[in-house]
């Protein structure tokens, strides 16, 4: 029988983000301002998150649309360091290290991906997870929970899953799992009903 699992959202949860700054770098680089810059990705933004695009033609494509003056990888810089860690949700992991499995599930891009699971110590809590770049679909639908069912081997009725947007949620409560719709300001309703749902796991 599949054990107790927590499995977790990334953005807004574990880290926030905020694009605004790689919006305010983009600007001093190319011919756009930071107010509509970041639109120019519209049209690439989800074929990468879904694995249709890789790193390089994300970049490439990026650096075409914007008339971005430096190099790659800065372009690769600024796309990534927007993020900073919750640092109450890493304090709430870390006391459960080694009790019970945790897990990722995120609508994300590999740059992304490699950036914070490499800078932030609350990824060190997580055993593996499942991507929408590497599943080739995305949260809200079905099919990526299905397969995060599969390939973790979840009981969604014993898996406490965590995300800040409440269409990923729906689909989550429409397929058994127990869900926490967290925000930052909720953290401390977060923690009670984690801590009642662990003991009613038998996990002190």
């Amino acid at each position: 029988m599949p054990q107790p699992v927590i499995l977790s959202d990334v953005g807004k949860v574990l880290i926030d983000f905020d694009f605004s700054i790689a919006a305010r770098r983009l600007a001093q680089q190319c011919d756009h301002p930071a107010e509509t810059v970041l639109t120019l990705f519209d049209d690439i933004k989800v074929p990468y998150e879904v694995g249709d695009i890789d790193d390089v033609e994300f970049i490439r494509q990026g650096r075409e649309l914007t008339g971005f003056r430096g190099a790659e990888k800065e372009l690769e810089a600024i796309w990534c360091e927007i993020f900073e860690q919750n640092e109450a949700m890493h304090a709430t992991l870390g006391a459960l290290a080694g009790k019970l499995p945790m897990h990722l599930l995120s609508n994300t891009n590999e740059l992304h991906k490699a950036y914070f699971l490499r800078e932030y110590p609350i990824f060190q809590h997580f055993q593996g997870g499942v991507f929408s770049h590497t599943a080739r679909c995305a949260k809200p639908g079905e099919e990526i929970f299905l397969k995060t069912i599969e390939q973790l081997d979840l009981d969604p009725a014993r898996t406490f899953y965590i995300d800040d947007l409440a269409p990923n949620i729906a689909t989550a409560e429409r397929l058994g799992f127990r869900t926490f719709h967290y925000s930052f300001a909720k953290h401390p309703q977060f923690q009670a009903e984690l801590d009642e749902w662990l003991s009613a796991q038998g996990i002190g």
